[in-house]
Order: structure tokens, then C-alpha cells, then sequence
């Protein structure tokens, strides 16, 4: 009866968290999605004007710099993923669990946005259908794919970033970067096998930077306001250079394809900018309710990424939102203050919208699943297979 019970106990808790969370960073995951609501608010709502395009006023720029400003984004989020996989064991059960994650919301919201007529930008078919129902291998979730795949390699790469010593780690970093991010980063040509770091190379990249973060530190970094003036300094850097290649376009016409370069996630800036904001955060202490209320709210930020990207709605927001609107006063070539205020209202409005919208439904999810789960451990068929799935985590788990 006692060994049962243990059991019992054993697959309850693999869905728990195990360690108690960082209050700093949980707030900079939650600040990082928001970054990434902005640039699906601002590109898919038509709100960045055409770098190859004449002149555009006061509204074009402010949005252009709100997409210089939340750029990091992704990059950042990866870079709390690998601070703490990289000092984590492998789960298969983690791994189920992520996978049903993305199914559900894949296939609840692909099929609600096509019933419904929100639908855009897709068509109804086969492919839409093998899309909702296997996300992760037809990329439905870009992000998804790309960090399933790198947790996937998780049981070697860990075991190799704490193996490694602090010079190989420097040796390893060196080479990596000089093939994904500085070749492409320093001249203004497209490479074949450049995915602009939309894959798990990149993420493997800034997962081993993350790793090098955690056990060796930055001593440049430790000092306070360096950070934040890293993330700054890229920013500015991203948004100097992106329209000094337009004003290089509109003069030569050359550069066309390489307008957008500096935005590019395995670019330089984004990558120093991310690392920035994270030391910025890391000295951040934050302690009390505001602490409590971080991490009660932090675990779901992902379900936010997964509702407003999915295929059936990803383009249908926007309008809901108000962007629709914005972007055709903009292409009017309206010029004032008061439209400027309106964007970045409309911008800040929205993202919160979908960030509490993504929160809430993400919550339920989990009641949902939990009480599924619960319900299902009274079946001797499902309760076995949950101690498989524990004894397959064991496997992985350091002494």
C-alpha cells in the first residue's frame, strides 16, 4: 500500500514545477511575449510601412522603432529557456506534456477559426488539416518546431554543456556565431543556408550562450545599467541601421533583399540586445505580491504565443484590434502627432488584450487537463503508462 502510494505521489507531481522561480526573469518571460504580440500586431497588421517605399511620416517611424525596440523578443525567450534547461534534465514527460500543448491549441482554435469564417490567409484543405493535426513537424508553430527540436537534442547537449570547460565553451560559442550570426551580419549579402534564425541551429546557439551566462557569468555585464544600455544601444543600432540600408535602397536601388537584415534574429544586434535585456532583468529584484502575482501569471505566457499565432487566427486579430483602421490612415500619407499617439495606444491596448485573453484561456487549459488527468489516473491502463513515463524521466535524472 505504502509503495502505491509513493507511486501515486510520483506521477502527481510530474506535472509540478520543481524549483521555485525567479520573480526577474519570470517577469521578463512574460515582457518577452508581449514584445512578440507587438510584432505580430504591427506586421501582420500592416502597420510597418514598406522600407522600399517613398516617404512616410511621424507613425511609420514610431512603428519601425516599437519593431527595433521588441526585435529581442524570441531571442530573449530562448534565452530563459536555456538559462534554465541548461542546468535541467531531460523529461520525457515534459516533452508529452509540451507536444499536448500544442495539439490542443492547434487543432481547438485551427478548426474554431475555420468553422467560423475568421479564417485568412489559408485555405480550407488537406493541407491546413495536416497542418492542425501534426503542428510540430509541419511547422505550424515556427518557434514550436524549432524549440521541440532543440529539447529533443537536449539529452546530449546538456550533458555536453556541463562537461565542457569555460574555454571550450568560448572555443565552441566563437565558431558557432561566426558561421549563424557575424558572416551574415557583416556583409550585406543573402547566404543559401541563412534561415535568418528561424530554426533550431540558431536556438542551439543562443541556448549554449545561456548556458555559458549561467556557469561562467559576464563579468562585463555584472555592473548595473550595462545591460540595459547593451539593449538600448543594439536597439538604436537596429533602427540607425535598417533605414540607413533604405536611404542606401532609395539612392542606388541596390540592397533590395538586405533592407531587413538588421532585424533578422540571428543577426548581431538582436543577439547582443537579447543578452542585454536579460542581464538588465537578472539584476532586477523584485520580492512581495508583485512576485507572487509574476510567477501566478508566468507559467502561461506560452498559451498567449499559441492562441494568437494559430493558423486560423493569426491574421484576423489585427482588425479586431484596431489595426485595420491605423494602417489605412497611415497609407493616406496622414502626418500628425495625435496618429502617432493613436498607433502606440492601439499598440499597447491590443497587446494587453491578447496577452490577458492568452493568460486566461491557458488557465482553463490547465484546470482542464488537470482534471482529466486526475480523472484518468483511476484507469489501471493510464496510470501504468504514467509510471513508464516516470521511469523513462528517472533515466535522465542526475544522481
Amino acid at each position: 500500500m505504502k509503495d502505491g502510494s509513493k507511486k501515486q505521489s510520483s506521477i502527481n507531481e510530474m506535472a509540478k514545477p520543481s524549483k521555485e522561480r525567479m520573480a526577474n526573469l519570470e517577469l521578463l518571460r512574460c515582457v518577452a511575449m508581449m514584445m512578440v504580440v507587438v510584432l505580430h500586431y504591427l506586421g501582420k497588421g500592416n502597420l510597418l510601412p514598406e522600407l522600399t517605399g517613398g516617404s512616410f511620416g511621424g507613425g511609420g517611424v514610431a512603428a519601425w522603432l516599437l519593431e527595433s525596440l521588441c526585435i529581442v523578443a524570441v531571442n530573449v525567450y530562448m534565452f530563459i529557456s536555456g538559462y534554465f534547461l541548461c542546468a535541467s534534465s531531460f523529461k520525457l514527460s515534459r516533452l508529452l506534456q509540451l507536444w499536448l500543448q500544442i495539439w490542443s491549441y492547434s487543432v481547438a482554435f485551427g478548426l474554431l477559426g475555420a468553422l467560423t469564417g475568421v479564417l485568412r490567409e489559408a485555405a480550407f484543405d488537406t493541407h491546413y488539416l495536416l497542418t492542425l493535426l501534426f503542428p510540430v513537424t509541419m511547422g505550424h508553430y515556427w518557434f514550436m518546431t524549432a524549440y521541440v527540436f532543440l529539447y529533443l537534442l537536449l539529452p546530449i547537449v546538456g550533458i555536453a554543456v556541463k562537461k565542457m570547460t569555460k574555454q571550450q565553451m568560448q572555443v565552441a560559442l566563437v565558431f558557432l556565431l561566426l558561421f549563424f550570426c557575424l558572416g551574415k551580419s557583416v556583409l550585406p549579402v543573402s547566404f543559401e543556408m541563412d534561415s535568418q534564425g528561424y530554426d533550431c541551429l540558431w536556438y542551439l546557439c543562443v541556448f549554449l550562450t545561456a548556458a555559458y551566462v549561467r556557469r561562467f557569468g559576464s563579468p562585463f555585464l555584472e555592473k548595473k545599467g550595462r545591460g540595459l544600455a547593451l539593449y538600448a544601444g543594439c536597439c538604436l543600432l537596429i533602427f540607425a541601421g535598417t533605414f540607413l540600408l533604405r536611404t542606401v535602397y532609395l539612392r542606388t536601388g541596390r540592397l533590395e533583399t538586405r533592407l531587413g537584415m538588421c532585424m533578422e534574429y540571428n543577426h548581431i544586434l538582436p543577439y547582443l540586445a537579447a543578452i542585454g535585456l536579460f542581464a538588465a532583468f537578472r539584476r532586477l529584484r523584485i520580492g512581495g505580491r508583485l512576485a507572487a502575482a509574476v510567477n501566478r501569471v508566468a507559467p502561461y505566457t506560452l498559451g498567449v504565443y499559441l492562441l494568437h499565432e494559430n493558423i486560423g487566427l493569426r491574421y484576423s486579430w489585427q482588425e479586431w484590434l484596431g489595426a485595420e483602421g491605423l494602417a489605412e490612415e497611415m497609407a493616406r500619407g496622414a502626418e500628425s502627432l495625435a496618429l502617432t499617439g493613436r498607433l502606440l495606444a492601439g499598440t499597447v491596448l491590443a497587446v494587453l488584450a491578447v496577452f490577458a485573453c492568452g493568460i486566461l484561456v491557458d488557465m482553463a487549459r490547465k484546470l482542464i487537463f488537470g482534471g482529466l488527468h486526475t480523472l484518468l489516473l483511476k484507469a489501471g491502463p493510464y496510470r501504468r503508462l504514467m509510471e513508464k513515463i516516470e521511469k523513462a524521466d528517472a533515466l535522465f535524472r542526475e544522481s
